[in-house]
């Protein structure tokens, strides 16, 4: 039989209340050496099964679904589906978890919330050293803190392509509801085409990760108002959040590692080649014939990315 993760949640807070996050986990739980994995904006954490079930033997590998999908619970108010909110959830997660060390990788969203939670950190370190009282100081931070050992950013960089996020927020909201698998199926073939080919039977797998038999009905996994805080972003929110995932970015640490599809609308040449020129601990791997974004289901996508992580064992 497969190796099957074991599902448990941790409780959160956002401004409108508590909700539950849910996490899917692989390997020793008593492994301190945790791979955290965060999925695109309408995917859910079995997205990275493969990549998990390849590198639970090495780390503890946990794969949260995100606020408003999958196994956790809806926002009572939609307007906090945004990356601060999420931030602060994966804050509340990793203060469970307590890792010694921690990599992380992101796809597409899950690389933002990665991003935004590693500028946070810094600014809080860098707040704590500059702080004038006796014994604040970085040392403060608790030994299960925020310092990455490796990040995997999958088809993401602080730009963003306006036009994708159109692409993609135009999908989001919309309310389906199929009679059959198949029928969800080919639906997700269609709105997915970008993410490369695949096999009938990972199609199959890919689609069940993101729909839910309800009713008698496939309908999608996620909260459908995540298409209102969407659409509340505006240019300016946009170019004020690139300039911090810049920073962000610039001020990593420590080896990065970005996946690209050569295809990508989101992640585009250019600014794959500015992200390489403006750190020097990143490298990249492309993969032709996929656009946004890998989904890390095939020995050669999972293989590059594995071997990065390892690395840090060494």
């Amino acid at each position: 039989m497969p190796m099957q993760p074991r599902l448990d949640y941790v409780t959160c807070a956002s401004p409108a209340g508590l909700h539950r996050m849910a996490y899917w986990e692989w390997g020793d739980p008593d492994n301190d050496r945790v791979l955290l994995c965060a999925h695109g904006l309408t995917r859910t954490g079995r997205d990275f099964d493969e990549l998990a079930q390849t590198l639970a033997d090495d780390f503890r590998v946990v794969c949260p679904d995100v606020a408003g999908r999958g196994a956790s619970d809806w926002l009572l108010n939609p307007a906090f589906y945004t990356v601060p909110q999420y931030v602060a959830d994966m804050v509340t997660l990793l203060a469970r978890l307590r890792p010694a060390t921690l990599d992380w990788v992101g796809t597409s969203m899950g690389g933002l919330i990665g991003l935004a939670l590693a500028g946070t950190s810094a600014m809080t370190t860098t707040m704590r050293a500059n702080d004038p009282r006796p014994g604040a100081c970085s040392a403060e931070l608790p030994a299960h803190g925020l310092r990455l050992t490796r990040m995997v950013l999958n088809d993401v960089g602080p730009r963003l392509e306006i036009p994708a996020l159109g692409r993609i927020g135009a999908y989001v909201g919309q309310p389906v509801a199929f009679a059959t698998l198949a029928e969800a199926v080919q639906a997700t073939r269609q709105t997915a085409e970008t993410f490369g080919p695949h096999t009938d039977e990972q199609w199959e797998t890919f689609t069940r990760r993101v729909f839910r038999l309800r009713d008698g009905r496939w309908v999608k996994h996620y909260d459908l108002s995540l298409a209102a805080a969407l659409a509340a972003q505006n240019a300016d929110t946009y170019a004020a959040g690139e300039k911090l995932l810049w920073q962000a970015y610039d001020a990593l640490d420590c080896p990065v590692l970005i996946v690209h599809g050569v295809q990508s609308d989101l992640l585009t040449a250019a600014t794959l080649t500015e992200m390489l020129a403006r750190n020097p601990r990143s490298s990249s791997v492309e993969f032709d014939g996929v656009g946004h974004a890998p989904t890390l289901m095939t020995p050669a996508q999972i293989e590059p990315v594995a071997a990065f992580l390892r690395s840090s064992l060494k």
